[in-house]
C-alpha cells in the first residue's frame, strides 16, 4: 500500500512481529495489573486514615501524597531504577516498573478516596454511633462503602492513566510494549506501521477499560445520586 507521500506502507510487517508486540504487552499487562491492585488497595487504607484524621500518620501520609502529586512519574522512575542502587538497594526493571505505577497512583487515589469518605453526610456515621457503634465500626459500615462509591468515578480514571503511563518504562529500557516496538523500529525502520500498531492495541484497550469501569460506576452508583 502506497500512501500519499509515497511511502510504502507493509501491514504484513505488523502481523509478522505480533509475537513480538504479544511478549511486550504482556509484560505491559502484569505491571499495570499488579501497579493498579496496589494503588486501588493503598488509595483505600490511606485513605481512610486521612478521613480518620490518625495523629501524625496523617501527616505522613500528606508527605507521601505531596512528593509523588507533585513530582514528574519519570523522575520517580529514574530515581527507583537509577538513583536508589548508590544506596546499596537495587531493584529489577520488573520492580521498578509495578512499584513505580503502584506509588504515582496510589498517591493520587489516596486523595480520591479520602475526599470520598469526608464527602459521606455526617448524619448517617452520626447515627450509626447513636447506635452504640464505635468509630472505626460506623467508618466501616458506613462511610467506607458510600465513599467509596462516590470515589469510584475518579478513582477508575487514575487506574486507566496508570496502564497508560506503563509506557514510561521505555526510559529504563524495560521490554514492555512501547520499547518492544522502539527495538523493533531501531532495527527494521518501519515507524510508521509499528507505532501504528501499537497505537491501536493502546486505544482498544483503554476503551474496553474504559467501558468496564463505566459499568461498574452504573452498579455501585447511590442511588439518587448525582
Amino acid at each position: 500500500m502506497i500512501l500519499a507521500s509515497g511511502y510504502h506502507f507493509q501491514p504484513d510487517f505488523i502481523f509478522h512481529h505480533l509475537g513480538d508486540l504479544g511478549t511486550g504487552l504482556l509484560r505491559t499487562l502484569a505491571i499495570s495489573a499488579i501497579g493498579m491492585a496496589g494503588a486501588l488497595a493503598v488509595g483505600v487504607v490511606l485513605g481512610a486514615l486521612a478521613a480518620l484524621r490518625v495523629p501524625v500518620v496523617r501527616q505522613l501520609i500528606t508527605v507521601y501524597v505531596e512528593v509523588f502529586r507533585n513530582t514528574p512519574l519519570l523522575v520517580q522512575i529514574f530515581f527507583l531504577f537509577f538513583a536508589l542502587p548508590e544506596t546499596g538497594l537495587q531493584l529489577s526493571g520488573f520492580t521498578v516498573g509495578w512499584l513505580s505505577l503502584l506509588l504515582w497512583g496510589g498517591a493520587y487515589n489516596v486523595e480520591n478516596f479520602r475526599a470520598g469518605f469526608e464527602a459521606v453526610e455526617g448524619g448517617y456515621v452520626e447515627a450509626c454511633r447513636a447506635l452504640g457503634f464505635p468509630r472505626m465500626a460506623a467508618f466501616r459500615q458506613v462511610a467506607l462503602p458510600l465513599g467509596s462509591r462516590i470515589a469510584l468515578p475518579s478513582v477508575t480514571n487514575i487506574l486507566i492513566s496508570v496502564f497508560k503511563n506503563s509506557s514510561f518504562m521505555i526510559a529504563i529500557s524495560y521490554p514492555e510494549l512501547t520499547e518492544t516496538a522502539v527495538n523493533l523500529v531501531a532495527v527494521t525502520f518501519r515507524v510508521f506501521e509499528m507505532f501504528l500498531a501499537i497505537g491501536i492495541i493502546y486505544l482498544g484497550l483503554v476503551w474496553l477499560m474504559s467501558l468496564g469501569t463505566q459499568a461498574i460506576e452504573r452498579r455501585f452508583a447511590i442511588p439518587g445520586g448525582h
